[in-house]
């Protein structure tokens, strides 16, 4: 049989063996796992991992996540010395340990296999998790219902982590200096160490400190709030990363003022994290006795058995076997009981509390079930608390789309809604809706239906609908409900006159939190394919958070749900967008930035180099947020966004105070970005430069390229030059260019042209712009508003009388007779502004060249470009088009492949040259 070592060559074989089983062997072709070499990384299955990231791969259905096969992104050392990455997968059966038992079982997400509760003794996990495998015999589905709990959208926790740590009175200090108790949930995704903190029995923190088993603080946060603690640690160094894994980082709070008072407890990774639903923080009566607990509850799927684990610490005071005596209470009454032995090097406690009563877990749903844990010797302890839902700074939250409703459609409308659970059991809830065929006649909260003719609603919201939007509190949740909602198991339904069973249909899932500027306590942007000019007909959905920081940094956070994907590659694990933020075009030049390309179904992050000019229409709600696909490159899914700033000269750079966190990378850290007129911009980025707003610049790594706009010919007499605009329009069109914005959104006929990345009005025309060669002035571009599709045309020449015709600038398309129309113009008076400084060699492409060097460049489609020199000067690359010296014979001739035009005669034999036809071309875009 062969092994899994074909993983370790991805790369090389294009077709994968995997063993299944014992016995068969089945050869699938990948889904998109090709492995990229890169400085800093490997890319697999098209995400792209750290030097040293490990992960379990995605096969894809019918095979989901091998969870038996560990990748791992090795650094490697070229022959030239350079750091590349290299992934490197092996089988990981090999490592689990034989079981004691004699029927062990496979639990769902586990290679290993484990003894069931009751075989070769009670284990902490299995006991808490024996009730997964409730949940394989649902995963069949007659019917569509592709956003449950999906292997490729939804991953069980695919590239995060989840740690815990109990937090109480500093071990070394006798007697403890604080009675306080906390607990913290950390989640690692990707580079960022996200956590979330409760605490019970101290005055407020002012500060969270993690720390390596020396002593040493890796990082600290400063506490703003005091009920729930809420930090992320972004850009999390790999030798941290390495202590977090192996369990050798601590957590610490300390307050401030006179009473000065610390806790602090290890980061352990614990199972019981991923199925958790309930939680209860313990602490003892006694002041400064360093005592506490946690306890980690959840329910079973299909029975009323209640499911816990405790730790805690002081409870045992380093002795051997100590008894101990768990109680389950409702004010005094005691309703379940357990004795156990417990030993201090082992203090976890499992135990299932079986056939919970409707009067238990009505009082379970309400928080006021109390646990308790009491050491029976001579000298008795006790600590306790009160059960609630599981406490996290995560958003609960859904995104309804037509693609996901039980009967599948592609009618561009969107929903969205967002939760917040209550420790008294009651959710609070905001829904809004968009751009619907029909009334919308329900809105409900159902489960996963059994059969397909039978939907399972658990309350209905349509009492509270009006004007597309529904807010109001679901008072009477059940523990059942509860237990549901976070594990991701509800879905948000809403029916229309023409679709009665559904028209719009969404998960409700947790959101990671996304750090202090992702307000998600208001209603994100709704992203719909109806909101698109033109709309388009598509399943997908989305919503967004967009917001402007003190420092005029925009943060955003964008999750989407069933979007596109090609027809061609139907077994892509993942899927690939874009999402960008712009104006509402007024026919001018348009201020567009690219936000992020992503895979999945989320993106976030953060723009530092905002134009002063886009951040003026994010604070009028004139920008929109859109997301681009292969099968819809020219937008998708689209909102209209508002995000109010006092901002009014553009980003600023100020860097945050040392040893705090800093919630995002500036751009000056990125070796591609580029320095301008005292700012940073990002790669990739365009904008208008401070000196003159008829050019227009552009950022390609390290290197910015400013062009002339180019305003087209008017065939107007009387024209009027427009405030803050570049081009003049014709008298009476003013206030047709300026309304171009409503225009488009009351006529969606319209134009997104990729060249300038800019919507243009039904019936404009404009010159072409091809990156990074500027406005081509040989070519006029139209807008056909019916079918929103543009038409270039090859600008055709005049004939001319003279026989010395002369070309007046370098960038003029046609040539003129000698003294028509003045003197040539002089260049332009603002050259050296138009590059940024560098290092004394330049990259082009894909290719590095030295100091002086010079080259024709090489533009995709086009091939290369003779006519275009390019050369290195101290580092930063200039390009020119070659200026073609005047001739005075009559026989004018182009030589194939040449550049300027010739005599005839001159250099060459007759079968090298080539007579340019005045042929009229033409291309769609």
């Amino acid at each position: 049989m062969r092994s899994l070592s074909a993983f370790r060559h991805a790369a090389a074989f294009p077709v994968l063996c995997v063993c299944v089983c014992v016995c068969v062997c089945v050869c699938v072709l990948p889904r998109r796992i090709e492995t990229v070499h890169g400085p800093s990384g490997c890319s697999f299955g098209g995400r792209f991992y750290s030097l040293e990231d490990s992960w379990h791969p995605d096969l894809g259905d019918p095979f989901g996540i091998m969870h038996c096969v560990q990748c791992r992104c090795e650094p490697q050392r070229s022959r030239k010395g350079k750091l590349l990455g290299k992934v490197s997968c092996r089988n990981t059966k090999q490592d689990c340990p034989e079981p004691s038992c004699t029927n062990p079982v496979s639990l769902p997400g586990r290679c290993c296999r484990t003894c069931a509760q009751g075989e070769g003794g009670r284990g902490v996990e299995s006991v808490f998790f024996l009730f997964l495998h409730e949940k394989e015999g649902d995963l069949h589905k007659s019917y569509n219902d592709g956003s449950y709990l999906s292997s490729e959208d939804v991953p069980p926790r695919e590239g995060q982590t989840d740690f815990v740590a109990l937090l109480t009175a500093v071990p070394e200090s006798r007697p403890p200096v604080s009675s306080g108790v906390a607990r913290a949930r950390l989640s690692l995704s990707g580079n960022s160490l996200v956590f979330s903190i409760t605490f019970l029995r101290m005055d407020r923190p002012s500060r969270v400190l993690i720390q390596d088993s020396e002593g040493n603080v890796v990082f600290q946060f400063r506490v703003s709030r005091s009920d729930l603690i809420c930090g992320v640690w972004k850009n999390v160094p790999k030798s941290q990363e390495h202590l977090l894994q192996a369990e050798q980082l601590r957590v610490s709070m300390t307050t401030g003022g006179n009473k000065q008072e610390e806790i602090q407890g290890r980061i352990v990774k614990h199972r019981a994290l991923f199925a958790e639903t309930f939680s209860a923080v313990l602490t003892s009566e006694e002041e400064h006795s360093g005592m506490g607990g946690m306890a980690m509850l959840t329910l079973s799927d299909t029975e009323n058995n209640l499911h816990f684990i405790l730790l805690f610490q002081g409870l045992l005071q380093g002795r051997g076997t100590v008894p101990i005596r768990v109680q389950l209470r409702y004010r005094q009454l005691v309703l379940r009981e357990v004795r156990a032995n417990v030993t201090a090097h082992d203090p976890d406690f499992a135990e299932v509390l079986d056939d919970l009563n409707s009067r238990e877990l009505f009082w379970l749903s309400r928080g006021q079930l109390e646990i308790a844990v009491e050491t029976e010797d001579s000298d008795p302890r006790r600590i306790s608390g009160f059960v609630s839902g599981r406490k996290s700074c995560d958003t609960i939250q859904s995104v309804m789309s037509s693609g996901d409703a039980l009967t599948p459609g592609k009618t561009g409308a969107v929903g969205s809604a967002i939760f917040s659970l209550h420790d008294n059991g009651s959710l609070d809830y905001q829904v809004q809706v968009a751009g619907v065929s029909s009334q919308v006649v329900g809105v409900t909260v159902e489960m996963k239906p059994r059969r397909r003719s039978k939907r399972s609603v658990l309350h209905d919201l349509s009492g509270e609908y009006a004007g597309g939007r529904a807010a109001g509190r679901w008072g009477r949740m059940e523990a059942r409900h509860i237990h549901m909602l976070l594990q991701n198991e509800l879905f948000v339904n809403v029916a229309t006159v023409d679709h009665p069973e559904g028209e719009l249909r969404g998960q409700i899932r947790s959101l990671l939190y996304g750090g202090p500027h992702a307000s998600r306590d208001e209603l994100p942007v709704l992203l719909g394919g109806q909101l698109v000019s033109p709309p388009v007909a598509t399943g997908a959905g989305g919503h967004a958070w967009v917001s402007v920081d003190e420092k005029c940094h925009l943060h955003y956070e964008i999750v989407v749900s069933g979007l596109s994907k090609s027809e061609d590659s139907p077994v892509d694990a993942h899927l690939h967008a874009s999402a960008e933020i712009g104006e509402l075009d007024r026919g001018g030049p348009a201020h567009k930035r690219l936000l992020t390309s992503f895979y999945g179904s989320q993106a976030q992050g953060v723009l530092k180099d905002l134009s002063a000019a886009l951040l003026r229409h994010l604070d009028r709600g004139t920008a929109f947020v859109q997301v681009s696909t292969k099968q819809n490159p020219r937008g998708e899914i689209r909102g209209r966004v508002r995000a109010a700033n006092g901002c009014r000269s553009g980003s600023g750079f100020e860097a945050g105070e040392p040893g705090f966190d800093d919630e995002t990378e500036e751009p000056k850290r990125d070796p591609r970005s580029c320095f301008f007129e005292g700012q940073h911009h990002a790669h990739g980025s365009r904008w208008t430069p401070h000196y003159n707003n008829c050019f227009a610049c552009s950022c390609k790594k390290k290197t910015v390229i400013c062009d002339p706009i180019i305003c087209p010919t008017l065939s107007c007499t009387h024209t009027i030059q427009p405030e803050d605009e570049c081009c003049p329009v014709c008298h009476g069109e003013l206030s047709v260019a300026l309304d171009v914005r409503e225009a488009v959104e009351e006529h969606p006929e319209g134009c997104y042209f990729e060249g300038d990345q800019k919507l243009h009005a039904p019936g404009t025309t404009w010159h072409p712009f091809v990156p990074p060669f500027g406005y081509i002035k040989c070519a006029v571009c139209t807008c056909k508003g019916s079918t929103g599709e543009v038409h270039c045309e090859k600008v055709t020449c005049p004939p001319l009388a003279c026989g010395q015709p002369v070309r007046r600038s370098p960038s003029d398309c046609c040539k003129v007779c000698p003294g028509e129309g003045g003197p040539p113009p002089p260049p332009p008076p603002h050259a050296e502004l138009m590059q940024a400084d560098g290092s004394r060699h330049c990259r082009f492409g894909k290719t590095l060249y030295q100091d002086g060097e010079r080259w024709h460049p090489h533009v995709s489609l086009v091939g290369e470009m003779k006519c275009i020199t390019c050369w290195c000067d101290n580092g930063v690359t200039k390009c020119q088009r070659q200026q073609c010296p005047v001739l005075t014979c009559h026989q004018i001739i182009h030589r194939r492949g040449g550049c300027c035009p010739e005599c005839e005669g001159q250099d060459g034999e007759g079968e090298n040259l080539m007579i340019l036809p005045e042929k009229k071309s033409r291309w769609r875009h």
